[in-house]
């Protein structure tokens, strides 16, 4: 009985490591939404249109890893996004992507077998999460710059949040229509190492 709970703690916590071909999965995946985040910066704004949530919530949807797992693709997230940013505080990133990795988890976790739009719904709710988090860090982070380019919090808010609203749907859609071929390739993958 003891072991059986310490096992399952450990895992949980992450002191099971990620496989290699999992890490490979991750890394494809968060070189993508740095991709795609890079060509963003097209589009002017206060903040970002967050498309790395996409991915990385689509790897841990993916590679099912441990809290501890998460938290650190939450952290090369929010470092890549930090980097590749015009936002109006770009180290809010490192707040925000490693607690939208984490909600990722949890929702995922809760929602897996249950609910048949699992990778869309997760996704939404990651990048409210993130967006919320970015936000609102963002506010109390630099608020004499904040109130200096919108006059107020409100006037911030109402610019910002819709750009989180709207990030937030195209998140879930982008995880939604490629978590069937990223699965199958995935699955393929695993079956030729399996039968090498």
């Amino acid at each position: 009985m003891h072991s059986q709970e310490s096992g399952s703690l450990s895992g949980f916590i992450g002191v099971d490591t990620m496989k290699s071909r999992d890490i490979a999965v991750v890394g494809i995946l968060l070189a993508a939404g740095a991709i795609v985040r890079y060509m963003s910066l097209l589009i002017p704004g206060p903040i970002v249109s967050n498309l790395v949530i996409a991915f990385y919530s689509l790897a841990i949807i993916l590679v099912a890893p441990t809290l501890r797992e998460a938290l650190g693709i939450g952290v090369v997230a929010g470092v890549i996004c930090a980097l590749i940013s015009h936002s109006i505080f770009p180290p809010a990133n490192l707040i925000s992507e490693p607690l939208g990795a984490i909600a990722c988890l949890g929702v995922y976790r809760m929602l897996r077998g249950r609910v048949p739009l699992a990778p869309a719904v997760t996704t939404l709710l990651a990048t409210i999460t993130s967006g919320s988090v970015f936000v609102f860090t963002a506010l109390i982070a630099v608020a004499p710059t904040v109130l200096g380019s919108f006059g107020t919090a409100s006037a911030y808010l109402a610019v910002t949040v819709p750009i989180v609203l709207i990030t937030a749907v195209v998140n879930a859609a982008v995880a939604q229509a490629l978590i069937a071929p990223a699965s199958r390739a995935l699955s393929q993958g695993r079956n030729l190492t399996d039968g090498a």
